[in-house]
């Protein structure tokens, strides 16, 4: 168990070299002073990433092998990744630590900077490496090579908000160790040697960050989980589909989604994809009322959950794979489209959008978001089918009624599709979710359910199926639609609380009119106004919460609740609160010195 030394070596270096880097760092002005498209608000040391290379390359340098002339045959893969996998990996990130440094200190072009990207990816195809998904070695040669840039580039994107890059990677590492533990405990220990440094590195590097890493820490955090996953996927995935393919999209999810995510705006929005800016997750998560500390430990978290799901179809066979593999796609895809809609940019920078010579398909993407939910409930249908079939048989039978369940997923998927279109469900506005929009959707369901059964009945006369299985499959399917519709609802309103801004009231009156007056400072931020809370005079309802607002009673204590809520006002949500009610609430608001405003909603006659 000697190599478990070396990580527990990297974190030591890396904890030591750190500060020393950063006092070197200020004593020679390399700082990061705040700019128009940078996160941070105060000069910052920069050149974290020697202390990052550091930690890593001398353990990874004393545990790798060197003779790489008996270990490779150039151009054909090796038969195993041992110590000379870590003497490829030690020469890519120092070829790209180097690269980064120029970078870091001269600011090389991006076209340049990619360049040298390319040629360490070929220096990795050229002694074998590839990620073994496609039969055709030319096309999974250029894959690799793709992979290995790209990967490298989100890293290296991802590292927009202090202790993001080196927690998601450090996740990224744990998780790629625990896939490769059993197979290959020498490549295990090379990631958990990525892991050691950049845990001491986050020491410093967390918000509020002390230091940045640069380039040169980005590009080989980047390559060394590029060329590891690769390792993976060569040689420690077990067989089947699901782990060669999903095992390195799934640890690296997180900068995959953001890089994604963060491509398609700007290309959308007419910006160039390698612009800086403040438009991405981390930075669209602190839009909605995340601090940069909970934004980057929800990105943390998502990294984590994507993790253990690849740990999950590391383990299991083909048959549960879709289990984990269907919801965390169906979970990320929402999260996008909710991202996607927060307006980062003025809206002028949107106008190439409307421009003509853009496709009808383009602007139905960019604004009617219909496709997507088309695209969502094709996901769902599949899936609740699927998992009624999980549920209402064991494994073996399974394995049985497989085919079937294979034959008869198109006709589902398209008579529910159909049923869907027909009852209006794609006619619904995705914010404004109610309990009409409930109805539709059972209807809908149900619908969807008699049309499977009867094409099912006279296609197949209903051989080897399950009258319960249809049962299960409407339950299923039902409860997830409502659950991801009832969800843009619940984003959307979450969204406008959070960004309010102004002086905190509490509502008097929390019954109906209650509601209305809520709905309606929500939904306006021009009234410059945060609810707190409801008041009332029925003690019925005291100490309930109305819209996930706290009522409070009208007898005693009022003063402290004034002062631990730091209320400035009252609004009246009472369409004619009697004179009683009205002069006791006017003797609170001179007591307390509060303002005192009324709500009303009024239909005027127009002239024509």
């Amino acid at each position: 168990m000697l190599p478990l030394y070396y990580p527990l070596a990297a974190f030591a270096l890396c904890l030591v070299a750190t500060p020393l880097v950063q006092w070197v760092a200020h004593k020679r002005d390399w700082l990061a002073h705040p700019t128009a498209d940078r996160w941070h608000q105060k000069p910052t040391a920069l050149m974290g990433g020697i202390a990052i290379y550091a930690g890593i390359s001398i353990p990874l340098f004393l545990l790798s092998d060197f003779s790489i002339g008996k270990t490779f045959v150039p151009g054909i893969a090796p038969t195993q990744a041992g110590p000379g996998a870590g003497a490829v990996l030690w020469l890519g990130i120092t070829l790209l630590f180097l690269l980064g440094l120029v970078d870091d200190f001269l600011k090389i072009k991006p076209q340049t900077k990619l360049l040298g990207q390319i040629l360490v990816a070929l220096m990795v195809a050229f002694f074998g490496y590839r990620l073994c998904w496609f039969e055709s070695m030319t096309l999974d040669t250029m894959v690799t090579i793709f992979w290995l840039v790209g990967i490298t580039n989100a890293l290296n994107l991802l590292d927009n908000m202090d202790g993001l890059c080196a927690g998601v990677g450090l996740v990224a590492s744990f998780f790629l160790a625990m896939l490769l533990w059993d197979s290959n405990f020498l490549l295990a220990v090379y990631c958990l040697i990525l892991c050691g440094s950049l845990a001491a590195f986050l020491i410093f590097n967390f918000n509020p960050a002390s230091i940045f890493m640069g380039d040169c820490g980005s590009l080989v955090i980047g390559f060394s989980l590029a060329f590891l996953s690769i390792c993976y996927a060569g040689f420690a995935a077990p067989a089947g589909v699901f782990p060669r393919y999903a095992g390195p999209i799934l640890v690296l999810m997180v900068p995959i989604f953001d890089t994604s995510l963060v491509t398609f705006i700007r290309l959308l929005s007419g910006r160039k994809a390698s612009t800086g800016g403040k438009d991405h997750t981390s930075h669209r998560l602190v839009l909605i009322g995340m601090s940069e500390r909970k934004a980057a430990l929800a990105l943390y978290a998502i990294a984590s959950i994507s993790g253990l799901a690849a740990l999950f179809v590391h383990r299991h066979d083909t048959m549960n794979s879709p289990l984990v593999l269907v919801p965390l796609a169906l979970a990320i895809l929402l999260m996008g489209v909710y991202l996607a809609q927060l307006r980062v940019y003025p809206e002028k920078e949107f106008s190439v959008l409307r421009d003509k010579t853009f496709t009808p398909v383009l602007m139905e993407l960019t604004y009617k978001r219909q496709l997507a939910l088309v695209l969502m409930d094709f996901l769902l249908i599949a899936f609740a089918y699927y998992l009624s079939y999980r549920l209402r048989f064991n494994l073996d039978d399974f394995e049985f009624y497989f085919p079937v369940f294979l034959q008869s997923l198109p006709v589902v998927i398209a008579c529910k599709i159909i049923a869907f279109y027909l009852m209006g469900v794609y006619r619904g506005v995705w914010d404004s979710f109610s309990v009409n929009d409930v109805y539709v959707h059972l209807k809908a369901t149900m619908l969807g359910t008699l049309f499977s059964v009867t094409l099912i009945t006279f296609v197949f006369r209903f051989q080897d199926f399950s009258k319960g299985l249809f049962i299960i499959d409407w339950l299923a399917l039902t409860g997830m639609i409502l659950a991801t519709r009832g969800s843009f609802r619940l984003f959307m309103d979450t969204m406008s609380r959070s960004k309010l801004t102004g002086n905190k009231v509490l509502l008097y009156g929390a019954g109906k009119g209650g509601e209305i007056l809520l709905r309606e400072i929500i939904n306006n931020k021009h009234r410059h106004l945060v609810p707190a809370g409801f008041l009332d005079d029925d003690p019925l309802k005291v100490n309930k919460r109305l819209q996930g607002y706290p009522i409070y009673g009208t007898k005693d204590g009022l003063s402290d609740v004034f002062e631990k809520e730091g209320i400035k006002g009252i609004v009246i949500a009472h369409t004619s609160p009697s004179e009683q009610k009205l002069a006791w609430i006017n003797g609170v608001c001179r007591d307390n010195q509060l303002f005192l405003k009324k709500f009303s909603v009024c239909i005027e006659d127009i002239e024509l």
